[in-house]
């Protein structure tokens, strides 16, 4: 054990050696495996911080949560152009499966916005406001924290009062730390009263700034001032099952519903969607799952040129170093201590690449993460594997110089190296 160890530690001196004696030849050499652990290591932790965030964002609901439209959440079979031309859910149609299902919780109706709108309290605006216009089952399913307040009551919801429940960002931002409960806010050109304020649930997500930069307000408010038609929304129902519920024939049952209340005929293909949130939980797993196969497709070019210039440090320094190889061997060195000896140099040299590429992925994760406010990632899971795969390039890089080395002949060695 201390011949290995006293090995690794003339391993580790004339590995430094060669990086003081050839700064630039080292630096080139390294800066393949720096590159290639970096672009690995980078892409592995954006993709995992996405992937949490997203996944974050979506613990608050239960994954077996339906969301009844007239999109696909996921890839589908029907064409674009037909199932563009489905009919839109609509609130009837809401009203009749809230009373028609027998085993869901809660179902509540929504209308996505995609227009941004801005919110005024006197003489501050805050811009570019995401307006969720929702029945009041939705606090129920989305399982939303208030710091203050309370969301709409069904009376609110159903008589479409302006109320409106501010997230953290919009509250901050109209009212800067004093309460704002009670208080009107201009939404729509409309005036609306402050019943709640959301606790900070983070920035990013699945949509653009999340629950802290949107409002709250009863949907049908906005059903009477824009009418059913309008192009800016998605309405879309949100069923959350009861608990144990077979799946297959809720939705099933769902299918059946809404085809009879739309008069459908059997042979009639459906003109909606029953979207599973597990089935969008899977869909944005495979899209990981892709985007990190790119990421190590493009940085393994990197690595191998990494691995070549390993190889070539360790062959210049075989050559460079023949008469003291002939020399340990002529005072009783064994072929195994030498090939050891370069394969411990390779490894280091190709670790300190990597390690310069891991620390690299860590500044770039901390300034990004105080620039936007979105918490990337670099576990320790993606440290240790940048760590070993550096590893693994030196040990295949000088496999064959440390072959080579070991295999001289002592008294040529010798010879070759005055």
């Amino acid at each position: 054990m201390l011949v290995y160890l006293r090995l690794l530690k003339e391993s580790f001196s004339f590995a430094m050696n060669a990086l003081r004696t050839n700064k630039l030849r080292t630096a080139l050499s390294l800066l393949g495996v720096t590159i290639g652990i970096f672009s690995i290591i980078a892409v592995l932790a954006a993709v995992d911080s996405l992937d949490k965030k997203i996944k974050d964002d979506l613990s608050s609901l239960d994954k077996n949560t339906i969301y009844l439209t007239s999109v696909s959440f996921g890839p589908t079979e029907v064409p674009q152009w037909k199932y563009e031309q489905f009919p839109k859910v609509n609130y009837e149609e809401y009203q009749y499966l809230k009373s028609a299902l027998n085993h869901a919780d809660y179902l509540s109706f929504q209308m996505i916005a995609f227009n941004r709108e801005s919110v005024k309290y006197e003489d501050r605006t805050v811009s570019d406001v995401n307006v969720v216009p929702v029945t009041f089952e939705f606090v129920d399913i989305q399982r939303m924290e208030l710091a203050d307040g309370r969301f709409f009551n069904e009376s609110e919801s159903n008589s479409g009062l302006p109320v409106t429940i501010l997230g953290y960002e919009i509250a901050k931002g109209l009212f800067d730390g004093y309460d704002p409960i009670g208080k009107t806010v201009r939404l729509y050109g409309q005036r609306f009263t402050v019943i709640g304020a959301l606790k900070k649930k983070g920035g990013g997500g699945l949509d653009e700034g999340g629950d802290d930069q949107s409002a709250f307000i009863p949907v049908n408010f906005l059903r009477k001032l824009y009418g059913d038609n309008n192009e800016a929304t998605l309405p879309v129902i949100i069923i959350k099952p009861q608990k144990g519920t077979d799946m297959a024939a809720l939705k099933g049952d769902i299918a059946q519903k809404l085809r009879s209340k739309r008069g459908m005929k059997s042979e009639d293909q459906d003109n909606f969607f029953v979207n599973v949130l597990s089935g969008l939980t899977d869909f944005i797993d495979n899209i990981v799952g892709q985007l990190n196969i790119v990421g190590w497709i493009i940085s393994g070019f990197s690595l191998l040129v990494g691995g070549f210039g390993i190889a070539n440090i360790m062959f210049v320094s075989v050559k460079e170093r023949t008469n003291l190889i002939g020399i340990q061997k002529s005072l009783g060195a064994k072929n195994k201590f030498i090939l050891f000896q370069f394969l411990f140099e390779a490894v280091i040299l190709s670790l300190l690449g990597g390690i310069i590429g891991i620390f690299l992925v860590w500044i770039i994760a901390l300034v990004l993460t105080q620039a936007f406010d979105f918490n990337f990632v670099l576990s320790m899971g993606n440290i240790v594997l940048g760590t070993s795969l550096a590893a693994f390039i030196g040990l295949v890089s000088g496999i064959l110089p440390a072959i080579s080395a070991s295999q001289l002949d002592p008294v040529e060695a010798i010879r070759t190296g005055m």
